[in-house]
Order: C-alpha cells, then sequence, then structure tokens
C-alpha cells in the first residue's frame, strides 16, 4: 500500500484548502485513516480520523468544527478540508493508513506529506 499527499500550499488566515491523500496497491485491505500534522519544532499530531466505511470520524480539539475529514473508498481516496485556516495550522500533514498485511498483521503506512502554510 502506498499514500500520497497532495492539495497543499499557501493560503491567507481565513482561508481553506482541501488535501487529497491517493492510496495505491492493495487498496481493499486499508482500514481506518488519519491526518497527521507536525509543525516545525513540535511533534506530529493527530489532526483527524476516519474509520474504514467513513461512519465514525475523531478531530483534535484545535481542529472542531473547521475541519472535515472524509474518504471516497471508490476512488480509494481521503480528504482533509479545511476552513477558517489559521496561521497556528501552518504544518506538514501526513495522511497515515492502517492495513492487514498477508499475513494478517495491521500494519500502518504513511505518505510523504504535503506543507500547508497559513499566512496572518
Amino acid at each position: 500500500v502506498q499514500l500520497v499527499e497532495s492539495g497543499g500550499g499557501l493560503v491567507q488566515a481565513g482561508g481553506s484548502l482541501r488535501l487529497s491523500c491517493a492510496a495505491s496497491g492493495s487498496t481493499s485491505s486499508i482500514t481506518s485513516m488519519g491526518w497527521y500534522r507536525q509543525a516545525p519544532g513540535k511533534q506530529r499530531e493527530l489532526v483527524a480520523s476516519i474509520s474504514s466505511g467513513g461512519g465514525s470520524t475523531n478531530y483534535a480539539d484545535s481542529v472542531k468544527g473547521r475541519f472535515t475529514i472524509s474518504r471516497d473508498n471508490a476512488k480509494n481516496t481521503m480528504y482533509l478540508q479545511m476552513n477558517s485556516l489559521k496561521p497556528e495550522d501552518t504544518a506538514v500533514y501526513y495522511c497515515k493508513g492502517n492495513y492487514w498485511s498477508v499475513f494478517y498483521r495491521l500494519l500502518e503506512v504513511w505518505g510523504q506529506g504535503t506543507l500547508v502554510t497559513v499566512s496572518s
């Protein structure tokens, strides 16, 4: 399984961006997925997660009401709609997927990251 993010960029405070995470390979083995971010000098943190079918989502308190996670399993793609962006949202955003290996072990895979910069 491989994951590739896209959609990052520079946006002014109050603006919006939509990130995408495209999966390839054994996509049918992917279960839950999530978006994480890492700001300069800080640890990577969970932003939002979504269950395999998309029916269950969780958000960090800092993004509740502003970000929306979703996935389209037919397109093997997960999204993060980010509205009302703040300078403190500036970070490299990573997508992560959990998937079952051929030996029935639950593994994880990460994308390469996409940079989001919010100017004040």
